[in-house]
This record gives structure tokens, C-alpha cells and sequence, in this order.
């Protein structure tokens, strides 16, 4: 089954209660509210795109090891994926769709990594939980997602209704800021250029991880010529 129409099926079981075995349709609303503010933000045409350089990072990996770009991209190329925890279903749904898709990014000579705000114990649940082989990096304060631009603060309402729900994004994070990255997904290329890039302020909508395999084989088709 394709990513999107797992998301579908998840949003549909969610908003009829079939997830913490309550009504949903109001709670829904009231994220469907604040995804469109986000939208009509135009934040999101705002972050970085395919053609711009990708912001160099150094970030830690769940046992406390740093991760450097700069290295991974003498590797080759570099899949990126900025999501908002472990305590987001739509964003499970994901790395595990990442998983399954991994060894053919690892085919074409390409590494993956996950970027979330959360801390390296929560990044430790993510790779438990969804039986992950890659590493999930700790951007504390959300600070390289604010590089590529897709940091954004959450509105008083969402805040007051996520803390309903138990998300306590300060103590899952360990940052009192209350912010996040929007859903977001990079190919950087190994000189450090974009070379394709998805932004979605909409967190239930995500693209096929089999959409990075064409960009990979075209990254090395131009280096093999």
C-alpha cells in the first residue's frame, strides 16, 4: 500500500474515533484549522528548494555520536527527512515507509537520515518502535529545520489541545518553545546543492518514499557522464 492512502486510512479511523477511542471530528477540525493557517502563511514557499544549497549540519545520533553532513556527502548523496516525533502517528507511518524504501536508497549509493526536535531517548523509541536501521538525528530547538526554513511555532490553540492529548512537546523535546518542522524531505546531492525537495505544511499529506529513487539515479547518471 502507498504511503499516502496509509495516511488516509489512519485520518479516517482517527476522526472516527477509532483512535483513542473517542470522537475525533471536533479535535480534527481544530488541527484542519491550524494546518490551513499554516498554509496560508506561505511558509512553506519560503523554505529552502531544489537548486539552493542545503545549510550544513552537525547533529547527534541517539547514543550521543555526531553526525556531520559534510561527511555523509562525501559519501554521496544525502536523503533528508524533517519530521515532528515520536509521538506522531502520520510521521510512524512514514519511517517506516523510509524503512522499507532503504535499501534501494542504499542501492544507489545514498544515505538516509531523520531529523526530529525530540530528545536522543524519544529518537531511541522511533528506531524501536518502527524497526528502524537508520539513524534519527536530535535538533535541539529545532534549530536545522529553522536553517531550511520549515520551523514554525504552534498557535495557543494547538498547544492548549495537544497538552489535552498528553503531548508534552516541551519535556518530548526538552525545549520550552512549543515549535516544530513541517513535514519535509531532501535529496542533497554530494557538492551540497538541493536536488529535490518537498515541503508540506498539510502533515498528513507525504509523498511516496519511491519518488527519491529517481532523483538518485539521475544524481548519478549526471556524475557518470
Amino acid at each position: 500500500m502507498a504511503l499516502q492512502d496509509r495516511l488516509d486510512a489512519f485520518k479516517a479511523d482517527f476522526i472516527a474515533g477509532k483512535w483513542r477511542r473517542q470522537p475525533s471530528q471536533e479535535v480534527a477540525d481544530t488541527m484542519s484549522r491550524a494546518t490551513a493557517e499554516l498554509i496560508d502563511s506561505g511558509q512553506a514557499q519560503q523554505a529552502r528548494k531544489a537548486g539552493d544549497s542545503a545549510p550544513p549540519f552537525t547533529l547527534n545520533d541517539p547514543e550521543g555520536r555526531p553526525v556531520a553532513s559534510r561527511d555523509l556527502l562525501a559519501q554521496g548523496p544525502l536523503v533528508v527527512s524533517f519530521y515532528r516525533g515520536v509521538w506522531c502517528p502520520y510521521c510512524n507511518l512514514e519511517l517506516q515507509a523510509l524503512q522499507d524504501v532503504l535499501p534501494a536508497i542504499s542501492a544507489r549509493g545514498a544515505n538516509l537520515v531523520a531529523i526530529s526536535p525530540q530528545t536522543a531517548a524519544n529518537s531511541r523509541k522511533s528506531q524501536r518502535d518502527n524497526n528502524l536501521s537508520f539513524p534519527i538525528l536530535s535538533d535541539v530547538g529545532s534549530e536545522v529545520a529553522n536553517a531550511f526554513g520549515i520551523r514554525f511555532a504552534l498557535p495557543d490553540y494547538l498547544v492548549a489541545l495537544y497538552k489535552g492529548f498528553g503531548n508534552d512537546l516541551p519535556t518530548v523535546n526538552n525545549d520550552p518553545s512549543w515549535v516544530l518542522p513541517m513535514p519535509a524531505r531532501y535529496v542533497i546531492a554530494p557538492d551540497g546543492i538541493i536536488a529535490y525537495a518537498e515541503v508540506n505544511p498539510d502533515y498528513t499529506r507525504r509523498p511516496d518514499p519511491s519518488d527519491l529513487l529517481p532523483v538518485l539515479d539521475r544524481l548519478n547518471a549526471s556524475k557518470a557522464a
